[in-house]
């Protein structure tokens, strides 16, 4: 049976509290017939906020072991603005595979597919659906269900900021032009040592305007600061960007 996408909107709209919303949650995972669905917010510190579907002892143990830090799927949705497919994430550190086949042994399933979110002054939330399934049956579930997963998490995601208000993050600092051009050009897959000799400064000097834009953005590494700094509009990567990468004889990508 097709989901009653516009009802089930308007129930978003009308929840009063976050046991309605975890009540939603529940009603689309078992609508779709998936393991877990779950809405994650990371803020810029390292806190975590959210509901779902997931074991409590998952969570539980999700936290003791600090997986934030390793996991694929939020460092591989920092990264991305478009949904992705975790089998296109980076699994190949031991760490990576370790962590997965601890979260399949607790129950997460063996598929997942995540959209990242970015909200006001560079908020960053996930609402993924997760299963133990074939490729085949993944693909197919995916393809039929991405374009209303999309519009569900971004209602999701603004109810969540109605709820949480005190977790939005404070608008950004400014950052100088050259820190504007430090992350621009590391965004573009540029290694720092090539970035340094394209703004002909030291690495020492490049690592300074990293982490003083970082600071300025509230981010807990250089990855969330490129991907902030995206998200907000502070630098695009457009013709201007390439152009000025093309000034710089004998560069070579880093992919």
């Amino acid at each position: 049976m097709a989901l009653d996408l516009e009802g089930y909107l308007g129930k978003v709209e009308l929840a009063s509290g976050l046991d309605d919303i975890q009540s939603l949650i529940v009603a689309l995972r078992d609508h779709y017939k998936v393991d877990h669905i779950v809405y994650h917010w990371v803020s810029s510190d390292g806190e975590q906020y959210g509901c779902g579907t997931y074991p409590p002892i998952w969570v539980q143990h999700y936290v003791d072991m600090d997986y934030l830090r390793i996991d694929p799927v939020v460092i591989g949705c920092f990264q991305r603005f478009h949904p992705v497919d975790w089998k296109r994430l980076d699994w190949s550190s031991k760490q990576a595979r370790a962590f997965r086949q601890d979260a399949i042994g607790f129950g997460v399933g063996n598929q997942g597919f995540s959209i990242p979110i970015r909200g006001p002054n560079g908020q960053f939330a996930l609402f993924s659906v997760s299963h133990n399934c074939n490729d085949e049956t993944w693909a197919e579930f995916t393809q039929a269900h991405q374009r209303e997963l999309i519009l569900i998490s971004h209602y999701f995601n603004l109810k969540a900021l109605e709820f949480e208000k005190d977790r939005t993050p404070e608008p950004t600092r400014a950052l100088s032009p050259r820190e504007i051009d430090a992350l621009t050009f590391l965004a573009m897959g540029y290694s720092r040592a090539q970035v340094a000799d394209m703004l002909s400064i030291s690495e020492h000097t490049l690592r300074a305007y990293i982490e003083s834009a970082r600071f300025k953005l509230g981010c807990a590494n250089t990855t969330h600061a490129v991907a902030r700094a995206m998200s907000e509009g502070l630098i695009i990567l457009g013709g201007a960007a390439r152009a000025a990468a093309g000034d710089w004889p004998g560069r070579e990508r880093v992919d």
